[in-house]
């Protein structure tokens, strides 16, 4: 455990509960927490993780651009929720990803966990997708994705990390509820 690591952590908490309210800071803030664990995770070699960090950083802009200039009226989205088909090829987009993503972690570096790390990684980009486009699912997929980033974080000794992403999962189950109370748009 290090202090970047503690700073990171703490901006990982407050992007998420600012998520959770709908507060646009959530995404700047959450830019700087994800710039700081790319360096975390490339230390230690968990490298689709690393890359995870770097979408994630273009997904805070198109995030917040979203939050604030996106939807139909171009005046910031609405909660919605996910129809069938694209619930699905979300979904399979984050298979192919896991895939692809794998199969060049575990054939060309050393990185640690390839294909859990990758299917982390690509799902991971799912619910962030969804997350910035205001899809009520975010929630779902992101407490199935944190309490397994968990098991990773402890097998490679971030124990910091790990309860952050335990913070997370109890973060998302909030999101969830807090979410469902809001005026959701139909499906899309």
């Amino acid at each position: 455990m290090s202090v970047i690591e503690l700073i990171a952590a703490s901006l990982g908490v407050l992007a998420v509960w600012l998520t959770i309210r709908q507060n646009l800071w959530c995404w700047p803030i959450g830019l700087v927490m994800v710039l700081i664990y790319s360096w975390i995770f490339y230390d230690v070699k968990l490298y689709s993780d690393m890359l995870l960090q770097g979408v994630y950083a273009v997904l805070q802009l198109y995030g917040w651009w979203q939050w604030t200039r996106g939807g139909n009226q171009h005046s910031g989205r609405q909660i919605s929720r996910l129809g069938v088909n694209g619930l699905l090829l979300s979904l399979a987009i984050g298979a192919a990803g896991s895939l692809l993503l794998g199969y060049g972690m575990a054939t060309y570096t050393d990185a640690s966990a390839p294909w859990l790390d990758a299917s982390l990684t690509a799902f991971s980009l799912v619910a962030q997708v969804w997350m910035a486009q205001k899809r009520l699912e975010n929630w779902l997929l992101w407490i199935i994705l944190d309490v397994i980033f968990v098991g990773l974080f402890i097998h490679k000794e971030l124990y910091l990390t790990a309860g952050l992403y335990a913070l997370f999962t109890l973060l998302a189950v909030h999101g969830w509820r807090q979410w469902q109370r809001q005026p959701v748009a139909a499906y899309s």
